[in-house]
């Protein structure tokens, strides 16, 4: 049996985690920043990698607000096959605007959009911070977090009485946050650059979103519940991060592929729909002195494991989930399965995540939606498509996913650590 981590222990780790990772930029740059510790090194997409990506290599690569990192065995040649750790880093939240001063009756406020599908209501009344990238007029990115800036506030139930018969705000006109009053600093450009430590002048752009600023904590009558920002899906990253930390790669080259933009359907760069992870693959395989043939084998004995966060069953609307199976907080990680792809598992993939949480000594459980309610979906379908690889999807049991703050039971993240150990290590 695979040696467990300890849940209460590793918790803790998540959350200093997810406490420096605010935006997908923070996410990507803590991921490298605690692999580089590890031992691994940090590749230039820009430099040649013939020297580097050899047998025995841990490399770790940040494209924007996405990172992957790759072990590669002492024993690897090009048709040694891949194990595939995907996820992603971003989180749905409300998006700075350009010219982003504005305000009324007498307060300073900041013109924000709607990034992915947050649910709206929990970010109304909480201090956020603004968290991300501002990028100089030499091109030089300055990762910043503004701390507690910013706040969207209710409508009083005294001005609305129909407030509680159903709450849908107006997007432009409820959503934008107070900063201030109106005799404050007006000029949220130069406070970002204050921050950034460049003139104001020098902003050039800037890639800023919505946290909260309350930390993650456990809570229960037994501490037993964790709640926090970000939990979909930096409980896939961390979980990748530390199976990577401990990893003795042997028969397949581990890759960990934390990706940008899920929430707002994977399309860039840096997203699972973009040539991110085809594009170290292809180039770790021909440093291991590879062609088409052997990619090609390689590729045919490789698995991806999609990580991404699912639905316990919500005691208050139980029937809104499938009458047979009704996963549990504390019941171990999900597999997803969905009829028509929108998770990729199938027979295959359900068998070998048997075999790897055996091996990992962690109970898990099967998700498959209510069938009178629409299947969400991730990077495991994308993944599939670019790659043709072999795929299956997991995830931590969340409530209140895609609001500012959700919340899991204390065992599951350390448990899908465990079980993505396994699966990396290809030790099932």
């Amino acid at each position: 049996m695979h040696d467990r981590v300890d849940s209460r222990s590793y918790i803790d780790d998540l959350a200093a985690f997810v406490a420096a990772a605010p935006s997908s930029y923070h996410a990507a740059a803590e991921v490298r920043r605690r692999l580089e510790d590890a031992g691994f090194t940090a590749v230039d997409e820009t430099a040649d990698w013939s020297a580097v990506a050899v047998p025995g290599a841990r490399l770790v690569l940040v494209r924007d607000g996405a990172v992957v990192a790759v072990a590669i065995p002492a024993d690897a040649d090009a048709a040694t096959p891949y194990r595939v750790l995907g996820a992603h880093t971003d989180s749905p939240g409300l998006k700075l605007k350009p010219k982003p001063t504005i305000g009324g009756g007498g307060f300073l406020q900041a013109g924000v959009e709607v990034y992915g599908g947050p649910i709206l209501a929990s970010w109304f009344d909480r201090e956020l911070e603004f968290a991300g990238r501002v990028v100089d007029s030499a091109g030089v990115e300055h990762l910043v977090r503004t701390g507690p800036w910013a706040r969207v506030p209710h409508l009083a139930i005294h001005l609305d009485r129909e407030l509680n018969s159903g709450f849908s705000p107006d997007r432009q006109r409820d959503l934008q946050p107070v900063l201030g009053t109106a005799g404050a600093e007006s000029d949220v450009v130069g406070a970002l650059a204050a921050l950034a430590g460049i003139a104001p002048e020098d902003v050039a752009g800037y890639d800023l979103i919505t946290c909260d600023t309350q930390p993650p904590r456990r809570f229960g009558v037994a501490e037993e519940l964790f709640a926090s920002p970000r939990l979909d899906n930096l409980t896939s990253v961390h979980a990748g991060l530390r199976a990577m930390e401990a990893l003795e790669p042997h028969g397949a080259v581990a890759v960990l592929a934390a990706f940008d933009h899920e929430e707002v359907g994977s399309e860039s760069r840096s997203g699972a729909a973009g040539p991110l992870l085809v594009d170290v693959i292809e180039r770790v395989n021909a440093a291991l002195g590879g062609g088409r043939e052997q990619l090609a084998r390689a590729m045919a004995g490789s698995w991806c494991c999609s990580a991404d966060a699912g639905h316990a069953v919500h005691p208050n609307r139980p029937e809104k989930h499938d009458p047979a199976n009704r996963p549990v907080a504390g019941g171990g990680p999900l597999l997803k399965i969905n009829a028509v792809q929108r998770y990729t598992t199938d027979a295959s993939g359900a068998a070998l995540w048997g075999r790897v949480c055996r091996t990992a000594g962690v109970p898990w459980q099967e998700f498959v939606s209510n069938n009178d309610v629409a299947c969400g979906s991730t990077i495991g379908p994308i993944t599939a498509t670019r790659l043709g690889i072999r795929t299956f999807d997991v995830g931590t049991p969340l409530l209140s996913m895609h609001s500012a703050r959700e919340l899991c039971h204390v065992d599951d993240p350390g448990r899908l650590a465990d079980a993505a150990g396994v699966f990396l290590a290809a030790a099932e």
